[in-house]
């Protein structure tokens, strides 16, 4: 009709393309806002102007040894708060090693008073040598010390028979003095019998382990005849031929190894200060608790 426009054609672009120009205008500015909050740095701007210059081939080539790195718009250090000390309860303990010199002063005492013990063992060994001393001149009787014990050798000879347990009828008075010798002792009473390596089968005694057991129980049990000895310091052994004094060479040495010793064990004096020692290290002072 005759004054109307003719109408144009309806454009054939997606629809999308607007949206996607806004999108892309959006990251421009945010791109911008991030640039503009950034550290500028020259060395990397160079770096990075010199880069671009190579890629686009303008420029000559710019070394730089150190490779550029990004600068965080975000703190990375904090200064924490001053804080203060909450006062707690304490307890302390207080042991005998916190003082340098009190360890070498226990090791002194206890050498002190081991000396003082051997001095005692050694006095009263030397009064049953006297008590014994007729014995000690026959050969029947040794007596001799050995750390803290008293040793008092009885020798088969003139003490029991060959092969037999049974005491000499004239030994009951030797025996006698060895009780008396026991009682004024201090210590436990070990009676240990011995043999030689000549094996022993009989009626009597199955094994030479019979034999030195029975020879330890017959002087035990003559000693606690005496009501002064409490059988409570009284240990029996039998070693048979376990503990000879001499090779088993010869007639000579197996008359040694025949024997029954009466061993008095004086008690170790160095036990006690070990004891209050270790008391002393569990203690906890009572002052030292807040």
């Amino acid at each position: 009709m005759p004054g109307k426009y003719p109408k144009r054609p309806r454009s054939k672009g997606a629809a999308w393309l607007a949206t996607f120009a806004d999108l892309c205008t959006l990251l421009l500015c945010f791109f911008v806002l991030m640039l503009s909050t950034a550290t500028q740095d020259a060395k990397k701007f160079k770096q990075v102007a010199g880069s671009m210059r190579e890629a686009f081939g303008v420029q000559n080539e710019v070394t730089q040894p150190d490779t550029p790195m990004g600068t965080s718009f975000i703190a990375q250090d904090f200064s924490p708060a001053q804080t203060e000390l909450t006062i707690e309860n304490e307890v302390r303990q207080t042991t005998v090693q916190q003082s340098p010199t009190l360890g070498a002063n226990i090791e002194e005492a206890k050498k002190q008073l081991l000396e003082t013990k051997l001095r005692e063992i050694a006095a009263e060994a030397e009064k049953i040598k006297k008590l014994l001393k007729e014995e000690i001149q026959k050969g029947q009787i040794m007596v001799e010390t050995v750390d803290l014990t008293i040793v008092i050798r009885i020798q088969e000879k003139g003490s029991f028979p060959s092969g037999s347990a049974d005491l000499q009828p004239g030994f009951s008075a030797v025996m006698d003095k060895i009780t008396a010798a026991v009682i004024e002792a201090k210590g436990n009473i070990q009676v240990s019998g011995h043999t030689d390596d000549i094996p022993i089968a009989n009626v009597n005694y199955r094994s030479n382990w019979d034999l030195s057991a029975s020879r330890a129980v017959t002087v035990a049990q003559q000693m606690l005849e005496n009501k002064g000895v409490y059988k409570g310091r009284v240990v029996i052994q039998g070693y048979a031929d376990t503990q000879p004094l001499a090779p088993n060479t010869s007639a000579e040495n197996r008359e040694k190894n025949r024997r029954v010793e009466v061993i008095i064990v004086g008690d170790d004096p160095t036990l006690e200060l070990n004891q209050k020692n270790i008391d002393a290290d569990t203690l906890i002072d009572a002052d030292e608790i807040n």
